[in-house]
């Protein structure tokens, strides 16, 4: 019975683990084509030069 619990349990953790990546894969990838988006389509500054889009 113990062995039983012991492998459902493993099973368990390893599917969190897969959704919690894959998750993480697809919050990765929107802040990646927010930041192509923000240095694509960033504002023109005095003199025609394009400014910084960040504020670091």
């Amino acid at each position: 019975m113990v062995p039983l619990l012991l492998v459902l349990l493993l099973a368990l953790l390893l599917f969190g683990a897969g959704f919690a990546l894959k998750a993480l894969w697809i919050v990765a990838v929107v802040v990646l084509a927010v930041w192509l988006l923000g240095f694509v389509m960033r504002s023109v500054g005095a003199g025609g030069r394009r400014g910084r889009w960040y504020r670091w």
